[in-house]
């Protein structure tokens, strides 16, 4: 661990790839902030998740870095820009060759990150053994953020969202009251992390026997195509695809439970204090919910080796317990 450095007052912190990964650093970049009082906090993040960014309090700035292959001129821009801007202190919270290579270019003093892609141009790292699995993707984060010094006890997961940014999504869908409203994520980046999406399909039929009960179908534009198989017969709102990230925060934080799968949104769903049921498999260790589970209270995680093992009532049984406990 670095001592803590009077010098360190510009601070640059790099996590350039899905919105759920992002998310999970909060923690972490309120720890670098405390730690260095009046140091200015500085993000590199894709630009999907850079209205997200913009509502985390502890950051002062934002630099856009699109997660995808960059040639050896983008690279050099980056770092004259980084150069420019003369920080003191960079984190890579997700290990990256062309992120390494700029912040050496760029002649930043202290360069925190992990052994490996091309780790040894960093000043201070650490071995990754986050593909074991043994804790939570936000202590990892922290243990890093530890690296530069930055100790804190708030691991509070949360993202300051006006639930009113949400209003003109209720309008259009006439949900009326967001009393009982369920959000539904049929769907996951990685197939290996797939429960079946017709048993998402018959779990969304079931709790619409509660006719109290309203349904609104969330996704990215990516999963609008699969949205429209999903949703034909059932009497569901289809939102997949039409929200921004900061509106589906908004609406997550209207309503009253979220179901789904291992991805992005149950980690959204936790930053605005709604209670998630998750749906995992645990024969992965660096897949497994101990390291990407819903971070704090209230959640419930339903998991087992085999997704296919994982029955629609159990998942039902599940969510009509937590609804009659709100």
């Amino acid at each position: 661990m670095l001592k803590q450095i009077e010098q360190v007052n510009n601070i640059l912190c790099f996590r350039n790839d899905r919105f759920g990964e992002f998310l999970l650093n909060i923690p972490a970049f309120g720890a670098l902030k405390k730690s260095y009082p009046g140091s200015k906090l500085t993000l590199i993040v894709d630009p999907y998740v850079r209205e997200l960014a913009g509502c985390i309090d502890c950051v002062d700035d934002i630099i856009l870095w699109e997660n995808k292959k960059h040639s050896v001129f983008e690279i050099i821009r980056l770092s004259s820009r980084l150069k420019a801007k003369k920080f003191s202190l960079s984190v890579a919270f997700n290990p990256s060759k062309e992120f390494n290579i700029a912040s050496f270019l760029s002649g930043i003093p202290l360069r925190l990150g992990y052994d490996h892609k091309l780790g040894f141009l960093l000043t201070h790292r650490l071995k990754d053994k986050k593909y074991l699995g043994e804790r939570h993707e936000i202590e990892y984060n922290l243990e890093l953020a530890g690296l530069a010094g930055a100790i804190t006890e708030d691991k509070e997961l949360s993202l300051p969202i006006d639930s009113h940014l949400a209003d003109d999504l209720f309008k259009d869908l006439s949900l009326g009251s967001s009393d009982n409203l369920l959000a539904l994520h049929p769907w996951t980046s990685d197939p290996l992390k797939q429960w079946p999406v017709d048993s998402f399909s018959s779990l969304a039929g079931q709790l619409l026997s509660d006719k109290r009960l309203s349904i609104v179908v969330i996704g990215g534009r990516e999963e609008y195509p699969k949205s429209l198989e999903f949703c034909r017969g059932l009497k569901v709102n289809n939102l997949v695809g039409k929200t921004s990230l900061v509106q589906l925060a908004a609406l997550l934080k209207r309503s009253r439970l979220l179901i789904s799968g291992d991805s992005g949104p149950i980690h959204l769903a936790a930053c605005v204090g709604t209670p998630v049921i998750a749906i995992f498999r645990n024969d992965l260790p660096g897949k497994s919910p101990r390291r990407w589970g819903p971070w704090g209270q209230g959640h419930i995680v339903i998991e087992k080796n085999n997704l296919r093992e994982i029955s629609v009532e159990e998942v039902l049984n599940k969510a009509r317990e937590k609804l009659k406990s709100l």
